[in-house]
């Protein structure tokens, strides 16, 4: 599957890429309003953002397929992971802001939602499952790092302006509070603004796969776009600057190497 791609490293880290991908295939794209709109809540350079995860050891699991297609982070029998605010489903038909992604009477039905879940959702979940099982079988304990990011501003979504970081662990419920404290503390040296669990608190990825009395530690980052990118109002992504990247790119780098540090304590401690 060209779509899906897994870098295989050694150390106890799993790195995925479930929202950086822009590809949508022909048959859909042609029922979309337009492929800008349907491409506007990407999680603009993330794989670029964080593409020195491979050559310190982590595993890396990525897909290029749009999220307007399919959401791998969201629960796949429908079900909301935030019950009573606004969200995107599983196959979305509308972008954060709420405009419409498909021409009217075009919305994918349940029989297209099958498919879609069959050609996508399925292998993504398939390379995860298949990836946490080979590093737990070498490691007693991993890290599940979930990497997201979105713009700063999106009034439907939350109020204001969003903090840089957004740390989500599920309440704390998906990984030991020591390895959420690593994570805050390089977020919280870098001096960019930080919370956890917040509007974002994990998606499905996050909260299907954390089992941390089993070693599974799982944690989302969604960080603000204006933390290594400039934002504008327009739906077209600026290019990616390396320039502004670089400082986050800095902290994200020392993260890593903190969190590998900490699994591996675990593992030497058991």
């Amino acid at each position: 599957m060209s779509w899906l791609s897994v870098v295989r490293g050694n150390a106890p880290l799993l790195v995925s890429l479930p929202h950086t991908g822009t590809e949508i295939p022909a048959p859909i794209a042609e029922r979309l309003v337009s492929l800008p709109l349907a491409r506007n809540d990407t999680d603009w350079w993330i794989d670029r953002l964080y593409d020195f995860a491979a050559s310190m050891g982590a595993t890396v699991v990525h897909t290029a397929i749009s999220r307007s297609v399919i959401d791998v982070n969201r629960d796949p029998s429908g079900r909301s992971l935030y019950p009573g605010q606004a969200t995107t489903g599983l196959c979305p038909t509308t972008s954060f802001d709420g405009t419409p992604l498909y021409r009217p009477g075009a919305e994918p039905d349940e029989a297209d939602i099958d498919v879609r879940r069959r050609d996508y959702f399925d292998p993504y979940h398939a390379a995860l499952a298949a990836e946490i099982a080979r590093l737990r079988a070498n490691h007693p304990c991993i890290v599940v790092y979930d990497c997201h990011s979105i713009r700063s501003v999106v009034p439907r979504l939350f109020e204001g302006e969003l903090p840089v970081f957004n740390v989500g662990t599920n309440d704390g419920v998906s990984c030991a509070p020591e390895l959420q404290a690593v994570v805050e503390r390089h977020c919280d040296a870098s001096g960019l603004s930080r919370v956890s669990n917040g509007r974002f608190k994990g998606g499905w990825i996050t909260r299907h796969y954390a089992d941390p009395a089993n070693g599974i530690h799982a944690i989302q980052m969604e960080t603000a776009c204006r933390g290594y990118m400039d934002e504008h109002p327009d739906i077209e992504p600026v290019p990616y600057s390396s320039g502004r990247a670089a400082p986050l790119r800095s902290v994200l780098q020392r993260l890593f190497v903190d969190m590998v540090e900490w699994a591996r304590q675990q593992n030497h401690n058991t």
